[in-house]
């Protein structure tokens, strides 16, 4: 009950108000709303309070399908039970800091066995967890625990809360687990607008940026209809690295792949009609002529990218966050000049597009995963888009396992729309989310322009295939998800955000559509790759 009246309470704020309030500002209004209903702050609930948090922080990992150290916590049996390392002191009813649940997530962030290890709980969170314990760890009998996704201020919530109202039946799904699991708000953080703006003391990579960076895509974008759309070479300002971009037009094909394709998987199916707006893509993959001009740019820059400071005659591009220092050579020995670069997380392939956005006054984004297959596919309905006893012609790959890394960006052939490498060399990037059987909701519809809007960092989607993988990961309806063990070289804690150094095989190309979308859109799709490590 506290936490529907909690957000039934916000709802009734107008957007306006929501743009200049910092976190204390929230948790006084929560406080105020909570006394209202007569709710005691000492008291711990565990349906609207407990059972949340453990839903988007542990059952991930200690669920049904997953019980790291042996132990799960979707059953209050299970719970108490414990686990190979504390069987019964996991969960001690009256004592919090005899149970590993609570001290666990008390632990410094440096600890290796702090919990969760990737996203610590707030203190109020971990609170919420001493108390309940303290309390005597009462659990509703029968009730047992879902994994839900768990809400990042800066990926779920603060596009939502920018972009305002109406919000559709996702969006307020978001809203209302983000309340439920504590309404978590960064310390300091305040959103775009104009106060904000004034405290930041001048420009900063958020909204604002956005709607600055749109505008002079909306005077340099002439194109207006498909019939204005060519294929061009672009030109990266900053740098003068060309780039060959290639007119598609927009059209009806058949995602996924038919039931007997040979080495084809259950999420590849069932197939069905997609409808796909024009737009551009990249004849290439985004090289490292391209790429490591971003990547390494000079500037001292925080954590999360944004430059440690910003000068007074600032171009928009020189705001846009930026990767921090790599810890070593990314291309791994592998090549430079004229070869695709990888080894970076989607967020960091995310705002590279914004950055080369930001310069040439042209909107570029990844691709969706229904863009990159129709691209792929130009027409075709086998299992590549070239016949398949002639693929060596088209793809660089490994079939015998003996390759040692990638090749030169177009030194196949292209297929039938003009593009390259889009069977092997590196896997690209896309800008979903993975789902597995995120096609059953489409069987026997005709959809348009599909995109699964990410909700957690892991797993999104990569499609085509690299060097290091034999022809069926190749194929046009091949389906690949990301994981957070493509950066255990990573030595950073917590991991970087901006480096998979473990994928040597991974990269992305970009498009750019023939509408320009809204600037909370751009700032969507330039942003929910960050996530928290």
């Amino acid at each position: 009950m506290r936490r529907l009246i909690q957000l039934r309470f916000f709802a009734l704020l107008p957007v306006h108000t929501f743009l200049t309030m910092r976190k204390t500002q929230i948790a006084l209004l929560a406080t105020s709303a909570l006394v209202t209903s007569g709710y005691s702050a000492e008291e711990v609930d565990f349906m609207t309070q407990v059972k949340p948090l453990i839903e988007g922080t542990c059952i991930h990992c200690h669920g049904p399908e997953k019980q790291e150290g042996e132990y799960r916590m979707d059953t209050m049996e299970a719970a108490i039970a414990g686990g190979e390392s504390w069987p019964d002191e996991t969960i001690v009813a009256g004592d919090s800091d005899a149970s590993a649940v609570y001290w666990m997530t008390a632990e410094p962030h440096d600890s290796p066995d702090i919990m969760p290890p990737k996203k610590p709980l707030t203190i109020e969170q971990q609170e919420i967890l001493k108390n309940w314990i303290d309390q005597g760890a009462k659990w509703p009998e029968g009730v047992t625990l879902e994994e839900k996704p768990r809400m990042d201020f800066k990926n779920n919530i603060q596009p939502l809360l920018t972009k305002g109202g109406p919000f559709n039946e996702q969006e307020h799904m978001f809203l209302r687990l983000w309340v439920e699991q504590g309404a978590v708000w960064p310390e300091g953080f305040s959103l775009g607008g104009a106060a904000a703006a004034e405290e930041e003391g001048g420009m900063a990579d958020n909204l604002d940026l956005i709607k600055t960076i749109r505008e002079k895509i909306l005077e340099t974008s002439t194109e207006k209809a498909e019939a204005d759309m060519k294929d061009y070479t672009g030109e990266i300002p900053k740098t003068g690295e060309k780039f060959e971009m290639v007119a598609l037009p927009g059209g009806q094909f058949l995602m996924g792949s038919p039931g007997d394709e040979a080495g084809r998987f259950e999420d590849e199916g069932p197939q069905h009609k997609v409808e796909i707006a024009p737009f551009w893509m990249g004849k290439f993959e985004v090289t490292w002529n391209m790429y490591e001009p971003f990547m390494i740019t000079g500037v001292a820059r925080n954590k999360d990218g944004s430059p440690e400071s910003i000068p007074e005659d600032a171009e928009p591009v020189d705001v846009v966050s930026s990767p921090t220092t790599p810890y070593t050579e990314m291309s791994f020995g592998m090549g430079t000049d004229g070869y695709p670069a990888i080894c970076m997380t989607q967020h960091a392939a995310n705002k590279f597009c914004q950055w080369l956005s930001a310069q040439t006054g042209h909107y570029y984004r990844l691709p969706t995963e229904a863009e990159w297959e129709y691209a792929c596919r130009d027409g075709t309905t086998s299992a590549f888009s070239c016949p398949e006893d002639q693929l060596a012609d088209f793809a660089v790959m490994d079939p015998e396992q003996v390759r040692v890394g990638y090749e030169k960006v177009g030194t196949k052939k292209p297929n039938p729309w003009g593009l390259f490498d889009m069977h092997g060399n590196v896997m690209e990037w896309c800008l979903d989310q993975y789902i597995e059987d995120a096609y059953a909701k489409y069987e026997g519809k005709t959809v348009q322009n599909p995109l699964e809007i990410p909700t957690t960092l892991y797993p999104r989607v990569a499609r085509g295939g690299s060097w290091y993988d034999p022809p069926e990961e190749l194929r046009s309806a091949r389906r690949i998800f990301s994981d957070e063990n493509w950066k255990v070289q990573d030595p950073q804690l917590p991991k970087s955000i901006w480096y998979h150094t473990d994928a040597h095989w991974l990269g992305f190309r970009i498009v750019r559509p023939l509408e320009v979308p809204e600037a909370e859109t751009m700032n969507i799709h330039w942003n929910f790759g960050r996530g928290q490590e």
